[in-house]
């Protein structure tokens, strides 16, 4: 908590400091919006990273097969214009003509076909292979038809590709590979990337040959900067400044006095994304036998106050979440499942039922919102377990967690934006290097909650599946993440829950 106060001074005087000197209006003048995170995307091949700021970098370099509407939710024709099913493991699409990449080659079923069974080979190595393991195979069986065989029913087929599943021109990389691809990546998107600088950002301007007819619609804005700013302070006073335009996850606090600034818009929304404990209940890392049991397990969400986390620091929104997924997706409830209020004497009677009246020491990993981390270490110690912080990048944390070397991960996931609970359940819970469970029950009931064609049935599987690990408290979601955006006044820009930031739909005023 003492962290957070000084966060917040800090904050009033940069403020202070902003009120004195009006920010630059430069990159308006020079149509270059400028976008700041605390992130670096390991890779902006979209297949071969999962931080979310290499998804909306692909958001708005790459197309997709179908496109799903953010305010309805319906489904619309992108790169298919139109799809059908042929039976439950067979899907056909009719593939757009007159569509270029950013190199002017045409976009044909053969750069899709490609796409979608490199995917699937061992060669790509997908970092998050649950967006693509229910695609067999594609074949292309027309000129503009391309077949996709799936491993078996999966009616959330066109939600996937209406999001973590973009299209590759084949011949370029073929002839370029992985390594060239993430120094020089082509899509067929609204924009196009002119410079990737390991350590600073990704440069892209305004493709001018962007295929009118698009659901994304034209781009107004003509070049976009992300640049990668690591510490909340220096990115909050480079806005101040006109050094960027846009900044996100700004802490509570500092979005409540932000407001008050001059030039500057601030804007508050829920998102997809849960912050949430995983357990290394295997007992594989050091410090992690006491997590092999489930009675220590549950302790551990007992010992939080999740209400005051969120009262005191999360705020804009935020809502505690009390099973594996985002309370939104379809398949996800919290109905029969068990929840955890805090008990900190129960927390501590569990303990010693387990055999720890006195606690123990353990290690965490996390790699953002450091704060609440340390909230989650405070809560933890005052019932007698003492845990060491890891904080560090997120692709480092991600090897310590599948290399069986992280006793317990501080971690949140935003699903891809992928509306369905096997976004977040398939990867966390079937088997997958991200699974510190392996239990096979849960596998199971998973692999036909996803599969199965009934929607009642569907819904029941995810249910029960969901209440299981809810009762052996395997994962403890926390809470959903609100999004505190802060940005120059001259930008007209609007967020959507999905933590998709459309910068293709912004424009200056």
């Amino acid at each position: 908590m003492k962290a957070h106060l000084l966060l917040a001074s800090a904050a009033a005087l940069l403020i202070g400091i902003g009120v004195m000197s009006q920010p630059a209006m430069a990159n308006k003048a020079n149509d270059t919006l400028v976008y700041a995170s605390d992130s670096e995307p390991e890779n902006v091949s979209p297949y071969h990273n999962n931080l979310r700021e290499g998804v909306i970098i692909a958001r708005h370099v790459f197309d997709n097969l179908i496109y799903r509407d953010p305010k309805t939710g319906k489904y619309e024709p992108q790169l298919a214009t139109k799809w059908t099913w042929v039976d439950p493991q067979t899907l056909d699409l009719t593939i757009r003509k007159g569509v270029t990449f950013h190199n002017g080659d045409p976009l044909t079923a053969d750069d899709v076909v490609f796409t979608l069974n490199y995917a699937v080979s061992p060669d790509a190595k997908v970092v998050t292979k649950q967006n693509v393991d229910w695609i067999k195979s594609a074949e292309k069986v027309g000129d503009d038809q391309v077949r996709i065989h799936l491993v078996g029913p999966f009616p959330a087929a066109i939600e996937y590709l209406a999001g973590p599943v973009p299209i590759y021109p084949e011949k370029y990389f073929k002839k370029v590979g992985l390594d060239g691809f993430a120094k020089a990546p082509i899509g067929s998107g609204p924009y196009k990337v002119t410079a990737v600088t390991p350590g600073k950002g990704v440069t892209m301007e305004k493709y001018a040959n962007y295929w009118k007819d698009s659901p994304l619609g034209q781009p107004s804005i003509g070049k976009l900067v992300f640049r990668v700013i690591p510490d909340a302070e220096t990115r909050m006073a480079e806005l101040m400044t006109g050094g960027v335009d846009w900044i996100w996850r700004v802490p509570v606090d500092q979005a409540t006095q932000l407001k008050s600034a001059p030039n500057i818009s601030v804007l508050s929304a829920e998102t997809m994304r849960v912050g949430f404990l995983q357990f290394d209940s295997l007992g594989r890392s050091q410090g992690s036998v006491p997590l092999k049991d489930p009675r220590v397990r549950q302790a551990i969400a007992y010992a939080i106050d999740r209400k005051a986390m969120i009262d005191n620091l999360v705020g804009g929104g935020s809502r505690i979440m009390n099973s594996a997924c985002f309370i939104d997706q379809f398949g996800c409830t919290d109905k029969g499942v068990p929840t955890y209020s805090y008990d900190p004497a129960k927390a501590k009677k569990l303990l010693a039922d387990a055999g720890f009246p006195n606690g123990f020491t353990t290690e965490m990993v996390a790699y953002r919102e450091r704060e609440y981390a340390e909230a989650v270490i405070g809560y933890l110690a005052a019932v007698g377990i003492k845990v060491n912080l890891n904080y560090l990048k997120y692709a480092a944390m991600r090897t310590l967690i599948r290399e069986g070397k992280a006793p317990i991960a501080f971690q949140t996931w935003g699903s891809f934006s992928v509306a369905d609970a096997s976004a977040f359940t398939g990867v966390y819970f079937k088997g997958s290097a991200d699974d510190m469970t392996h239990d096979k029950e849960v596998e199971k009931t998973l692999t036909e909650a996803d599969t199965a064609v009934d929607t009642d049935k569907r819904l029941s599987l995810y249910q029960q599946a969901l209440k299981t690990i809810a009762e052996k408290s395997y994962l403890f979601p926390l809470f959903s993440y609100p999004a505190n955006y802060a940005y120059t006044s001259d930008l007209v820009f609007t967020a959507q829950p999905d933590e998709l930031p459309r910068f293709y739909a912004a424009h200056w005023k």
